[in-house]
């Protein structure tokens, strides 16, 4: 902290903490957009420019994304965007696949009138909004967030407290990658909404087997589009 950073008045904790949370989920739909490059470096002073934020909370926001991997910190030099490889998004989605997967059926086998009827109406508005916007086919963050809540949904008759966390985790680290997907050729003719519905009905129908196929290739054409992409080969 510099001598400004220590003589300027401090915001209240509570108020730090809401400032900070906005500034990270502000942070990180740029880094699942595109916006922030990976690997590019965060400078703080930059960043609260351009966030119109205080660099305290900024630093605060940076801290808690880099614990779940969409920044980098390393000692004396500061913050940077975490970096994609193919190599982690096959390792992401095979242990996806392994863990959800596993979620989903437990989730399936405990389902209750509750359970469906929440995740029927997380899929009523997933299906009615549109995924991307723009001519650069930016992922709409309402779109981004009805995504979320279907599939947490799906696993969420699931008992296993652990299942549940590694699925969140796993889900989180998955973002940038679909933003990735959506930009592709192949993905204007894919049929995502068709896809949920699919996942729905199996759900509904209490068919395990069926559900966990079609998640499971679900993410794997999503991985697909992904390594199709040239920066991603090498």
């Amino acid at each position: 902290m510099n001598r400004a950073e220590r003589w300027a008045p401090q915001p209240a904790a509570s108020e730090k903490r809401t400032m900070a949370s906005q500034l990270e989920a502000r942070v990180r739909e740029d880094i699942i957009n595109g916006h922030l490059a990976p690997g590019s470096r965060l400078r703080l002073k930059e960043l609260a420019e351009h966030y119109d934020a205080g660099v305290i909370p900024l630093r605060e926001a940076l801290s808690r994304l880099a614990t779940s991997g969409f920044v980098s910190s390393e000692d004396q030099k500061g913050f940077s965007v975490g970096r994609i490889s193919a190599e982690e998004i096959v390792d992401i989605t095979n242990t996806r696949q392994l863990i959800e997967c596993q979620a989903l059926a437990e989730s399936i086998r405990h389902g209750d009138l509750e359970w469906e009827s929440q995740l029927i109406a997380a899929h009523h508005r997933l299906d009615r909004l549109p995924i991307v916007e723009g001519p650069e086919r930016l992922m709409k963050p309402e779109w981004e967030k009805a995504h979320e809540a279907f599939h947490q949904a799906l696993i969420a008759n699931c008992r296993s407290p652990w299942l549940l966390r590694l699925s969140q985790m796993l889900r989180d680290q998955t973002s940038r990658y679909r933003m990735l997907s959506v930009h592709y050729n192949d993905s204007a003719t894919r049929d995502v909404p068709g896809e949920h519905r699919e996942l729905l009905d199996a759900a509904i129908a209490r068919d395990v087997e069926k559900a966990c196929a079609l998640l499971s290739l679900h993410y794997e054409t999503t991985t697909r589009s992904v390594l199709n992409h040239h920066a991603l080969k090498s």
